[in-house]
């Protein structure tokens, strides 16, 4: 991993230099899908740290949907459980960093795995992690503000009596939709700021800010391929959250593994190739 001291490069004169932004390049579906190969490669040759995490996260999710219905807020569970899934980049750091051993040849070991990510408490991971938590809360409060206009101040005994109410009267189908929309808006803007963002700050010394940058160029330099694999993303999660979240502990961590592969073939960074 590079040398995380400074930010700055030295120029000649001995005053800092600012350095360049890291370069995109443009991608091709047919990159997208050597990606995903590399991922699922990277979790056959280490099955047992994405299995791990991805038990762990696919628990989480239990968790929250459950506790939901312990607070007697079933109706919440369906958002809740979509607004958990959007801390899927924060919890596959530790899958960049399997990926990324995998590819410079360094050993593993779940002290060098966890270790890594803990060394991320105090740097420029942790404001990315925030934003993630932000824009989670937004989604939970206009799920909250949705119910309000369209639904009424109102609880429901049950998941079941939630779900008649929004599938068979018109307000709820309102609901249902205009919550979808703005999902999905919000969905893409999360996609959007940290598609490449979190394998940055990962691997290079940056700051989020610049890795955000970088993460929206890369999407806009290459939007049907990147675009598709948000789409695809997308599916995934939302099958594999089916079966009680169980879907998480296999498909999380290839997810994961080719978020790193796709990284490396579309950003270059100091001395360094695109994939």
């Amino acid at each position: 991993m590079t040398d995380k001291t400074t930010s700055h490069a030295q120029s000649e004169t001995g005053t800092p230099a600012i350095r360049p932004m890291p370069k995109v390049v443009p991608i091709t579906g047919t990159d997208v899908i050597d990606a995903l190969g590399a991922g699922l490669m990277d979790f056959r040759r280490a099955p047992v740290y994405g299995l791990v995490i991805g038990a762990f996260f696919a628990v989480g999710g239990l968790f929250v949907v459950l506790t939901a219905g312990a607070l007697n807020m079933s109706y919440l569970s369906y958002p809740a459980a979509a607004g958990f899934v959007l801390l899927g980049p924060f919890a596959a750091v530790g899958l960049y960093e399997v990926s990324r051993r995998l590819q410079t040849g360094e050993p593993l070991s779940w002290s060098s795995i966890f270790g890594a990510m803990w060394a991320q408490k105090g740097r420029e991971l942790s404001w990315m992690a925030f934003v993630v938590l932000f824009i989670q809360i937004m989604w939970m409060y206009q799920v909250r503000l949705l119910l309000a206009l369209f639904l009424g101040f109102r609880s429901f005994s049950s998941f079941e009596e939630f779900m008649t109410q929004v599938l068979t009267t018109s307000d709820g189908l309102m609901f249902l939709a205009v919550g979808h929309v703005v999902g999905a808006i919000l969905s893409l803007i999360l996609f959007s700021l940290t598609v490449v963002s979190f394998p940055l700050l990962l691997e290079e010394d940056r700051d989020f800010i610049t890795a955000m940058i970088t993460s929206v160029k890369a999407v806009f330099t290459s939007p049907l391929p990147m675009l598709g694999w948000g789409l695809v993303v997308t599916l995934v999660l939302v099958v594999s959250m089916l079966p009680g979240f169980l879907g998480l502990v296999i498909t999380l961590p290839v997810l994961g593994h080719t978020t790193w592969h796709l990284y490396k073939k579309c950003v270059v960074n100091d001395g360094q190739e695109a994939a």
